[in-house]
């Protein structure tokens, strides 16, 4: 199926496909829209949201820092503070931007090494004749930005008349480079040139220059080797999943279908010939992993935005809810959880006044940006967990565990190999799901005992270990075996958090 060109502005501020109504009714829907008063969004059972913040003017994006604090970019310029719940009064940045259309402050990051070097990056549309897009580094210094600390990483192609399809999502990757996503300015053949940097994801080096090793490297030429990945519409967010490393990006449709791509270097992701799913036999364009068509039901929309993968450092949600990613429609007003290993999707929140941002941070909460109310929301689970489990074999109740002495099955990447000591026959590694150590807690929280054939119990060590890497759903706990235990025989182990104790996994001693 083609791309129909030119139908729809799907970026976030003309909300309103052109077909329903005109661009000067968009607009006007939109100011009536932007600051209705905040209602409560419908989430599953067990979760709750608190607004801590509002009173923000157009927000096109949000980031959280590692110590916590909530960054919003305002589309008029300022970048604005949530710290402790609370919105600061002082703006941390306020830029002179061109903020016609969808143009403005649009995106934020932090450097990876922001504790200790503090440097704040930003995406904005610089005014002239022509506008264009920057993306610029900042000094923080405590809760704003250090005076005159601007450092200019990279300016980008000058834009047309047109001031939709900016992208504006940057975000460093696993490999510590900056990743920019790049709108086609509402000019479909910019996406399918080496020649601009418009309709595309570049990958370039912190301090603006470019890596040797990007796809493009030695087929584009200047400024344009900084292309990664090509063939977008308007990638207005993507994100990457902590562990793997792995890439999404949402790109904005035309007149048919959202999308959510794989990231991979060197792709070209088919706009404007294909919009969704390209027609089969084309090697030349990679598909999306996900598409939804437009429409006003609860599986369709009209504008993708926001993406967090749950994989945070201290979860809160049920296992049932890590490695998934969140996304967002503005029109419907939703956010739905994709499986990336079915590439399927399920509801999760409705009623949203035009959400454009989704985050999770390390405390296992869910944040969303919603222009329709000017607010910040914060997620959480505050029901009940199911109970810890350990993982077993899928026929009988022997662990699935790692010792030097019996190997019953390892299908996990283990790369914690340091939990081993020189005593390694009393070690086992073992696995859990839905036992993941809150805020304040400490490895004592959990304990352990082992029942040997005659009912004695044996109090074991436990050793903490967190989340599998790349299979997050699965805690990874040690437990030191006493001397003491009878040999030749099977012992049944479990685990004790929160008053609720997991079923009994059977290891063997030899």
């Amino acid at each position: 199926m083609a791309r129909k060109c030119g139908n729809r502005d799907a970026g976030v501020f003309t909300i309103w496909p052109r077909t329903l109504v005109s661009g000067a009714t968009a607009l006007l829907l939109f100011v009536l829209t932007a600051y209705l008063p905040a209602t409560a969004a419908t989430l599953p059972a067990g979760f709750s949201e608190t607004q801590i913040a509002s009173g923000l003017s157009k927000p096109t994006a949000m980031e959280i820092a590692p110590d916590g604090r909530v960054f919003v970019c305002l589309q008029g310029g300022q970048l604005r503070v949530i710290k402790n719940g609370s919105l600061l009064s002082t703006p941390f940045l306020s830029l002179t931007v061109d903020s016609n259309g969808e143009r403005g402050l649009l995106g934020i990051t932090f450097d990876p090494n922001f504790p200790t070097n503090n440097f704040v990056y930003v995406y904005y549309t610089v005014p002239g004749d022509p506008a264009h897009n920057r993306v610029s580094r900042f000094t923080a210094n405590g809760d704003v930005a250090l005076a005159g600390s601007e450092f200019v990483v990279v300016d980008l192609d000058n834009l047309g008349g047109a001031g939709n399809h900016n992208g504006g999502a940057i975000h460093f990757g696993p490999d510590g480079k900056l990743y920019i996503a790049v709108g086609e300015n509402d000019s479909p053949s910019n996406s399918q040139t080496l020649s601009n940097r418009l309709g595309k994801v570049l990958r370039i080096n912190a301090n603006g220059s470019i890596p040797s090793d990007n796809p493009f490297f030695n087929t584009a030429t200047g400024a344009n080797r900084s292309i990664w990945a090509m063939g977008l519409r308007n990638p207005f967010t993507f994100a990457f999943q902590p562990g793997s490393g792995r890439l999404f990006i949402n790109d904005v449709g035309g007149s048919v279908q959202e999308e959510i791509n794989e990231g991979v270097a060197g792709s070209n992701y088919g706009w404007p010939f294909c919009e969704g799913a390209c027609p089969p036999g084309n090697p030349s364009f990679r598909d999306p992993l996900f598409q939804y068509a437009h429409g006003t039901t609860s599986t369709q929309g009209c504008a993708i935005v926001g993406g967090g993968f749950y994989n945070p450092a201290n979860a809160q949600f049920p296992s049932s809810y890590f490695g998934k990613y969140f996304f967002g429609d503005l029109c419907n007003g939703w956010i739905r959880l994709f499986d990336p290993s079915t590439n399927t999707a399920t509801d999760f929140a409705t009623g949203i006044s035009l959400p454009v941002d989704i985050k999770v941070a390390n405390d296992g909460s869910l944040y969303y940006l919603a222009i329709g109310s000017a607010s910040v929301f914060r997620v959480q689970f505050t029901g009940q967990l199911p109970p810890p489990a350990l993982l077993m074999e899928t026929v009988g109740d022997s662990a699935v565990a790692l010792d030097s002495v019996t190997l019953i099955r390892d299908p996990f990447p283990l790369t914690n190999t340091f939990n081993f000591s020189s005593d390694n026959r009393t070690r086992v590694m073992l696995f859990a799901t839905n036992l993941r150590l809150g805020p304040g807690e400490g490895p004592s929280s959990v304990t352990a005992r082992a029942e040997d054939a005659q009912l004695n119990l044996y109090p074991l060590t436990v050793e903490y270990v967190g989340a599998l890497p790349g299979v997050n759903a699965f805690t990874e706990v040690v437990v030191a075996l006493p001397g003491n235990l009878p040999s030749g025989q099977s012992v049944l182990v479990s685990l004790t958090w929160h008053a609720q104790t997991t079923n009994k996994a059977r290891i063997r001693i030899n």
